[in-house]
């Protein structure tokens, strides 16, 4: 039941993220903004349960999912502008959801019998999976490409909750400080702008420093 509640938390989260990012970098009408809100939310839970065989995914076989992933969608449909007014909305959700999804997606993966290296990956996959779709669809270079600090904090976050279960250390409240560890490396990278090691004479972009353009930035668009 805990794991329910924690993977619907995450898809509540990721759906608010990817249905606020579509309304503010893209035009979309309702329809667009369900679609990527949905998208965000459920696709790296898809991935996961198809690389591990689980058909089909839980997405279609509990309609919890997709009720709490159009319901997140809906609500930032609904009072969006009022969100985008408040200080990092999306870079805020964001984080929530990558934190819950990595550690449960790490959790799933163990209980279907996968490796601790292999768990801790898929849940990477988990947590970092359903953006990257929607950022394609939106024509965006994908966040876990481009910003050193998304797919790292995942990676902290389910292979910490591996290691603990291999501890004997599976309870919540320990779990819980796997995703909170995830959640703070998130913001505290965002708000200080950390990144992930690149090329000597290169940026993120590709290219050097004198001939690259700026990195496309969806926090700096308004609708």
């Amino acid at each position: 039941m805990v794991l329910l509640v924690v993977d619907l938390v995450g898809t509540f989260a990721f759906a608010l993220n990817g249905a606020l990012t579509a309304i503010r970098t893209v035009r979309v009408d309702i329809v667009g903004v369900l679609v990527l809100g949905l998208v965000t939310a459920t696709g790296g839970g898809i991935v996961r349960d198809v690389l591990l065989g689980r058909l089909p995914p839980s997405t279609f076989t509990d309609w919890r999912y997709l009720a709490t992933a159009a319901a997140g969608s809906l609500i930032a449909f609904l009072i969006g502008r009022r969100l985008e007014r408040l200080s990092g909305a999306i870079d805020l959700f964001d984080a929530i959801g990558l934190s819950f999804f990595a550690v449960n997606g790490a959790l799933t993966a163990l209980a279907a019998g996968a490796g601790p290296l292999q768990a801790t990956l898929l849940g990477v996959v988990t947590a970092v999976g359903g953006g990257t779709i929607r950022d394609v669809m939106i024509g965006q270079v994908p966040t876990v490409l481009s910003s050193g600090l998304y797919a790292v904090p995942a990676a902290v976050a389910s292979g910490g909750a591996v290691g603990l279960m291999s501890a004997g250390l599976g309870a919540w409240p320990f779990l819980t400080v796997a995703a909170a560890a995830c959640f703070a490396f998130r913001m505290v990278g965002l708000r200080r702008g950390w990144g992930a090691p690149v090329p000597r004479g290169h940026d993120i972009g590709g290219g050097s420093p004198e001939t690259a353009t700026k990195k496309h930035d969806p926090m700096s668009e308004r609708p």
